[in-house]
């Protein structure tokens, strides 16, 4: 038993040496042409999985507990290389790697550095070469698909008449196959071909759409929304700081301020195409941040954006979107400049949980590609033209021409909508939700409306009907005419008014128009110079208590003529006789004589010539068949300069004067303190005539925030013959109550805005109008001018509270001891905003 245990441990006494043996290896991993460290380079055992990554400088270590007799090293970009090692137990192995068929540059890394930072440094050091706005110009033949879905669709909507007719349409072609828990419902889908041209310094775009089909509940023939489905609207470009979606600003991963933004993780190695790319997973710092979680690639030789897929946090600071998601590939840097070779995005709108939601998909696949073929700036003067059998579509031409394949989903949707649109019940809704968008019911060749206009009710008038249409393009594409009537039973007058428009010619939008109106206004919009159509401001503008707005009747005609000299810079020249009735205690003194009992009048009539100039840089106008209008942020100062000069005793006319208008927005991205929107208006009336015609500052004594107004100013508080103003509304999304644990699940944004109004009057309109009238002996309404400095006003607030509702918090800071002077207010308003 003893030479047992003696013979067994003479056995372990043999062994422990061979298991107790360390192996120590170091060494350097250099580039054999340079002889500059190889960073992060792979070591390891053949054959095994035994491995370590080299440092920054390219050093080593690697410690075994057994013997081996080969080492490799290798390297993106290089041939990997294997070298005998012996059986010594420290040893020092260097390898000097040959490069591959694709080589890395040489890049810089700090110790203990992310291996992903060094990237992002290299993306945007190489960001001059790989940006596609640094081309000349560049274009391409795109494809463009849309195709909108409703997403789970309750029991309840799904038993209304139109629906239950389109989800027997879409079972029978989909074989019942469809969930009726969680049912979905294609209700659009349009496809366009089109080929697409950008010049980029200055910057000019145009898209010459040349087959467009659309199917389903989709916008009519010749709407603006028919016409922004091209590529042109789908341009998504990650170089610059900031990606504008869905009127949001979310920061780009390869921003310049990147590592403020995201975090990113070095993932693999991999080939897109035939480039071999780093694969990186990017994530925002702040989940509430308009940022993106996802993957990118970044070419490994010229660090360019080869490919990306991200979508939003599930948390992000954004309304009613429930999904985004966006996946890019661009071209190969072998051909230059990156340009986006293939585009997804898919997004999903849900008001609530337990709420019907809506999910779009848009799928662009551009081909063709042509750089720096520059063009004449002429060629971009109309941004979106669409070929004249652009929607003559023969019978399965978009099965020829398509660039990519359908899935058999995409082929069941495109033959529901195919149907669906031929059902009756279809038709109505379609007509229901015309009515609602446009405000017009079409009723054969014309549009009643604005539907919202035609019944009202206010203090002058009592109960007012109103009848009014417009033409539309199958009576004439080249003639607009809209016209209207109206009666108040309180007051029993007639009111009516036509505006006609003849499209002269349509490359630089030469427009003639003539207009005539008899109808009631009021002072204080009398000015109202820059103001745009809107249906809705018109018809409040008349309901309620309007007498103490100092009411006239106004009578006006003119004819005007607007062409643009070149894109974005309009011409307008307008002739225009007005005359005005006030309906409220009103007189002015109408010879040199200023003194109590002077001769006075009332009524006051004008003939004036306007020259207006306006320019928009960059700005996107899309054509209908009888209109043209501004889409877009506007990313650029839109510059709008008017003189007017009235003519003493023509027709009529009582006064001689000028007056000069300027004005000049912008909706500027202020980085992390999110969008500033600013205005800065300013005019002069060196002539003296009735404060009617003068400037009266819009106030606001509503308990809504008004942003058009002076909300802490009262109405009529202050007239002025010179002025100047600059009002300014910055949004801050989610920046602050993001970071406020108790609060970022509110989602509620902060705000602030300032306005500030500089103005004067001269003397002689001082005392155009006496203290009393001449009749009756009654003081008359007067006005104040701004005699002790500027108007002021702050404010700050929160926004998106329940998604809708905006609460202002405003300070008077000047005038504060003026009679009945509110200095501070709070205003809500209701805002349906992303």
């Amino acid at each position: 038993m003893k030479h047992t245990y003696a013979l067994l441990l003479l056995l372990l006494v043999g062994a422990l040496p061979a298991q107790a043996q360390r192996m120590v290896f170091s060494g350097r991993i250099t580039e054999a042409a340079t002889n500059q460290p190889v960073p992060f380079a792979s070591l390891f055992v053949p054959g095994t999985t035994i491995g370590i990554t080299a440092d920054a400088e390219g050093r080593y270590q690697l410690t075994l507990t057994q013997p081996i007799d080969t080492l490799a090293a290798s390297a993106l970009g290089f041939v990997a290389l294997k070298k005998p090692v012996g059986r010594q137990e420290q040893q020092t192995v260097n390898f000097a790697l040959r490069s591959g068929a694709v080589a890395l540059s040489e890049v810089v890394v700090r110790p203990t550095e992310n291996p992903a930072y060094v990237i992002l440094r290299r993306v945007q050091a190489h960001k001059p070469q790989n940006a596609k706005r640094n081309l000349k110009a560049f274009e391409f033949d795109s494809y463009n698909r849309i195709q909108t879905t409703i997403t789970d669709l309750p029991d309840r909507l799904a038993k209304r008449k139109v629906m239950r007719d389109m989800l027997a349409l879409s079972d029978s072609m989909s074989k019942g196959q469809a969930s009726s828990k969680s049912r979905s419902l294609p209700v659009f889908a349009s496809e366009i071909l089109s080929r697409f041209y950008v010049q980029t310094h200055p910057v000019r775009k145009r898209e010459e759409i040349r087959r467009r089909q659309m199917r389903g509940l989709g916008p009519r023939e010749g709407s603006v929304l028919s016409q922004i489905m091209g590529s042109s609207f789908q341009d998504y470009d990650f170089y610059p700081n900031w990606q504008n979606i869905l009127g949001k600003d979310f920061i780009s991963p390869i921003a310049d301020g990147w590592k403020l933004a995201y975090d990113y993780e070095l993932q693999d190695s991999v080939f897109v195409g035939k480039d071999w790319c780093y694969q990186l997973a990017v994530k925002p710092r702040r989940a509430q941040d308009l940022a993106f979680s996802g993957t990118i690639w970044i070419t490994a030789d010229t660090y360019a954006l080869r490919k990306l897929d991200l979508t939003k946090s599930p948390e992000a600071n954004i309304n009613f979107v429930s999904e985004l998601r966006i996946y890019q590939e661009m071209t190969s840097p072998e051909e230059g400049a990156g340009l986006p070779l293939r585009t997804r995005v898919v997004i999903g709108v849900k008001p609530g949980e337990e709420q019907v939601g809506m999910l779009a998909q848009f799928t662009t696949v551009n081909s063709n590609f042509e750089r720096n073929h520059e063009r004449d700036l002429a060629f971009y003067d109309n941004p979106v033209e669409t070929a004249a059998n652009a929607n003559q579509i023969p019978k399965g031409y978009f099965d020829q021409h398509r660039p990519d394949s359908l899935s058999l989903a995409d082929q069941t949707t495109l033959a529901v909508l195919d149907s669906v649109r031929e059902l009756p019940s279809v038709r109505s809704l379609l007509d229901v939700a015309d009515v609602l968008v446009n405000g017009y019911k079409r009723v054969g060749r014309i549009e009643l409306g604005p539907i919202i206009s035609t019944y009202g009710f206010n203090d002058i008038e009592g109960h007012r009907l109103r009848f009014g249409f417009r033409t539309t393009p199958e009576l004439s594409r080249n003639w607009l005419v809209r016209s209207y009537v109206a009666y108040g039973f309180r007051d029993g007058r007639l009111k009516y008014g036509t505006r006609i428009s003849r499209i002269i010619e349509r490359q630089h939008w030469t427009v003639l128009g003539a207009e005539y109106r008899h109808d009631i206004d009021q002072v204080a919009l009398l000015d109202n110079e820059f103001g745009q159509e809107n249906p809705l401001f018109d018809a409040a503008a008349r309901i309620g208590r309007i007498r103490g707005s100092r009411p006239l009747m106004r009578d006006v005609s003119g004819l005007s003529l607007q062409t643009d000299i070149v894109r974005g810079f309009t011409q307008k020249i307008m002739l225009r006789h007005q005359r005005f009735t006030p309906l409220y205690d009103f007189a002015y003194y109408n010879t040199e004589q200023r003194v109590p009992g002077a001769p006075t009048a009332a009524n006051i009539t004008l003939s004036e010539l306007i020259l207006e100039s306006r320019y928009a840089h960059d700005e996107v106008l899309v054509e209908t068949d009888n209109r043209r209008r501004a889409i877009g942020l506007m990313r650029w100062p839109v510059f709008v300069f008017r003189y007017t000069v009235g003519a003493n005793h023509l027709f009529g006319s009582d006064f001689k004067y000028q007056k000069f208008n300027f004005v000049t927005t912008q909706s500027v991205q202020v980085g992390i303190f999110g969008r500033a929107d600013y205005r800065v208006e300013a005019g002069y009336i060196p002539s003296t005539v009735p404060y009617p015609i003068l400037k009266t500052h819009t106030g606001n004594q509503s308990p809504f925030y008004n942003g058009a107004a002076f909300n802490l100013m009262r109405y009529f508080e202050f007239v002025s013959d010179r002025y100047a103003s600059v009002r300014v509304e910055d949004h801050f999304e989610g920046l602050l109550l993001n970071s406020v644990p108790l609060l970022r699940k509110l989602n509620w944004r902060l705000l602030a805005t300032g306005n500030i109004l500089f103005g004067g009057v001269s003397e002689a309109n001082r005392n155009l109008s006496p203290p009393r009238h001449p009749s009756n002996n009654e003081p008359l309404p007067t006005f104040r001018a701004l005699d002790h400095g500027p108007y002021a006003e702050v404010g700050y607030g929160v926004e998106n509270i329940f998604k809708v509702a905006r609460v202002d918090f405003l300070h008077r800071l000047t005038y504060r001891d003026a009679p009945e002077a509110r200095n501070f207010g709070v205003k809500l308003s209701l805002q349906f905003k992303l």
